[in-house]
C-alpha cells in the first residue's frame, strides 16, 4: 500500500512492476540484470481517486497515460533494482498529490485608469513614429 496524502491511499492491486534491462552505466551487469523498473498504475479504476483528480493526472502525465487508462512510469537512473523502484514509487505519489491540488480559479479584473492611459498613449506615440517614416519631400 502506497500512502500518498491522508485522504489518498493507492493499494497493492492498483500497482504492478515489471523490471526490463537498463541502458546507461553498469559494466557487464547491466546485460544481465533486469534494473530498471516499469510501475503500472491501474489509475482509470483506480477507487480513491475522484473524477476530477483523474482528469489532472491525465493532463500531468501526458504520454506516460495509456488508452486504458494507466499510467506507466519507467525508472532507470541507479543500477540498485531497489532504489529504482523506491524512486517510481515516489514519482507515482509526487504526481498524484500534485493532481489532488485544485488550480485557484482565476478572478477576471479591471484594468486601472492609469494603465489604459499609458497604453493608449504608448500606441499614439507608435502611430505617429510609423506615420514619419512616409517618403520624404524635396519641395523645399
Amino acid at each position: 500500500m502506497l500512502v500518498v496524502t491522508p485522504e489518498i491511499t493507492i493499494q497493492d492491486w492498483e500497482l504492478s512492476e515489471s523490471f526490463v534491462r537498463a541502458s546507461g552505466p553498469g559494466g557487464q551487469n547491466v546485460n544481465k540484470v533486469a534494473t530498471a523498473v516499469e510501475l503500472r498504475f491501474e489509475a482509470e479504476r483506480s477507487p480513491n481517486l475522484t473524477g476530477p483528480i483523474k482528469t489532472r493526472l491525465k493532463r500531468l502525465a501526458g504520454r506516460r497515460w495509456t488508452q486504458d487508462g494507466a499510467l506507466i512510469l519507467q525508472v532507470d537512473e541507479t543500477r540498485s533494482q531497489a532504489r529504482n523502484r523506491e524512486i517510481a514509487r515516489q514519482r507515482l505519489a509526487e504526481l498524484v498529490r500534485k493532481a489532488s491540488v485544485a488550480p485557484k480559479r482565476r478572478i477576471a479584473t479591471k484594468p486601472t485608469y492609469g494603465s489604459q492611459k499609458r497604453r493608449l498613449a504608448s500606441k499614439t506615440q507608435r502611430g505617429q513614429v510609423k506615420a514619419l517614416r512616409g517618403r520624404v519631400n524635396d519641395s523645399e
